[in-house]
């Protein structure tokens, strides 16, 4: 086997831009292996795990790119160094004679001068800079980028909040500002409700919801993870709901988020009681009292803040508008009835971490949750590629990421964790996510299928019925167009609720032992 490797200097690319040419590249056939990335220390060292060891790889520097891949065949080569150059030519999008793409902030704002919100997608290092540059120039900022500095990152958010401007993230990865999706976002109409959500999954899941409703969102403000850290305070929580508060085109408010720090909650509650608008609460694991304390709206899971929102607007929406569109009981009676006696244990995959967080949450009180990003510390996996008992997986935490894209733009990772969950012969149910938008795999369903498949078909030739629940967190209009996805999972009898909190309620009446 044969290494070629390439180093582009000085050729930064975003995360995603790194995985879809990764992607590209593994889909090549002949090639086993592949590395795509910037010139870290980590990534290197990743790359000598992975058999790419050079003087080259050692002399990168971090904004130098590094591509590199495995082949037998010249043949091989030539067609993957093609692939490389196409994906290349079609990311600049340009030819000779197109017009001059801006390559720094000062050329952008010369050609818009008018533009007030800039997407910063650069090596963690240099994200707090970029984004000072953009708040100078009174613009609102959405940092992509990951490990930035979390005092950088107070101090960049304090900075927009004196200046009456907003930063989301870092590592804000979903955002629809002005009815445009932004990074990882759906394809949701247009409408009155606002959301400001510490979760990226978690504002896909309800804004979806909220579509099916036939409603729409006004604006969905992403905070980036750690903003209701108690080292941050809230800050952009915070100005992204007193901008919600004051925005004419948004009737109704909806905050999500992973549990926040105490203080935290207890500020934003607060300031909730200074608005005549409904706002709908999702703190994951939240207490209802202290919220309705404070006037606010309680929501169990992301599914009923949705339903909650929309019923403000409209009182003929009813609490069981999603729960009606699958009779839990009748198809749990029709499931339990094929399982054999040893059959007793859940595995649940997932590639969005607060849809995961969501349903360990509504399982774990009952069946014991084991998991990598667990309840309760007793719980945690000694190894995360091993399940113990009932486990369920968020295949998108660093363990399974480094090296590799995430599972919801590469669901490769997850293909091979069902066919490996498939060896067990004790299992009742593998739960699923299937996350559609902008940024996701261009068939997330499909490309796991043929796993699930043959998981089925062992479990049949051992005279076994294992059950399959997927939802899917996507709408008609989203790239790769939700009736087409549902159609690949029950084709092969994967049974698929309407939203997340359905499946994993379907998922413990089937854990009835």
């Amino acid at each position: 086997m044969n290494n070629y490797i390439e180093i582009r200097e000085n050729a930064y690319l975003d995360s995603v831009t790194l995985m879809l040419l990764y992607r590209k590249l593994i889909d090549v056939e002949g090639i086993p292996n592949a590395n795509v990335s910037m010139g870290t220390d980590h990534n290197k060292s990743i790359l000598k795990m992975n058999d790419f060891a050079s003087s080259e790889i050692d002399n990168a520097g971090p904004n130098d790119l590094i591509i590199a891949f495995s082949y037998e065949y010249e043949e091989t080569k030539v067609q993957a160094m093609k692939v490389m150059e196409d994906h290349f030519n079609q990311s600049t999008g340009m030819d000779d004679d197109e017009e001059y793409s801006p390559h720094s902030l000062e050329m952008a704002l010369k050609i818009q001068p008018d533009s007030n919100l800039a997407l910063i997608s650069v090596p963690g290092e240099n994200a707090a800079y970029e984004t000072e540059k953009c708040l100078e120039k009174n613009m609102n900022v959405m940092i992509f980028s990951d490990n930035m500095d979390i005092n950088e990152e107070k101090r960049l958010k304090q900075l927009a909040r004196e200046k009456g401007l907003l930063v989301m993230g870092a590592d804000c990865g979903t955002a629809i500002i002005n009815g445009k999706p932004l990074a990882f976002a759906n394809c949701v109409r247009k409408g009155d409700i606002g959301i400001v959500g510490a979760s990226g999954t978690g504002i896909q899941e309800i804004s979806v919801a909220v579509h099916k409703l036939n409603k729409g969102i006004s604006q969905a403000i992403g905070t980036g993870g750690r903003d209701l850290s108690l080292e941050i305070g809230g800050i952009t929580m915070l100005s992204g709901l007193e901008a919600l508060m004051a925005d004419p085109e948004t009737k109704v408010i909806i905050l999500v988020s992973k549990p926040p720090a105490k203080e935290v909650a207890v500020k934003l509650l607060e300031k909730i009681k200074e608005t005549e608008k409904p706002v709908v609460v999702h703190f994951i694991g939240g207490n209802a009292t202290e919220v309705e304390k404070y006037g606010g709206i309680f929501s169990e899971n992301m599914e009923e803040a949705a339903v909650k929102a929309c019923k403000c607007l409209d009182d003929s929406i009813t609490d069981e508008f999603f729960s009606k569109q699958i009779d839990i009981d009748k198809t749990a009676k029709q499931e339990i009835e094929k399982y054999s006696p040893e059959q007793k244990y859940l595995r649940g995959l997932y590639t969005g971490g607060t849809l995961c967080k969501e349903a360990i949450l509504m399982l774990h009180k009952k069946i014991g949750v084991y998991s990598n990003i667990p309840l309760e510390k007793d719980y945690r996996l000694k190894d995360s590629k091993k399940s113990e008992k009932n486990t369920i997986i968020d295949l998108g935490e660093d363990e399974f990421t480094k090296g590799r894209p995430h599972p919801m733009i590469d669901p490769a990772s997850r293909a091979e964790r069902i066919l490996q969950e498939g060896d067990s012969k004790d299992l009742r149910v593998i739960l699923l996510d299937v996350v559609l938008g902008y940024g996701s795999h261009e068939d997330p369903a499909g490309a796991i299928v043929d796993s699930i498949k043959k998981v089925q078909e062992k479990y049949k030739e051992d005279g076994k019925h294992i059950s399959v629940i997927a939802s899917i967190c996507g709408c008609e209009e989203d790239p790769q167009v939700y009736t087409e996805q549902l159609k690949k999972l029950e084709d092969i009898n994967v049974i698929v609720p309407p939203t997340n909190a359905q499946a994993v309620k379907l998922t413990e009446k089937l854990m009835d032992l």
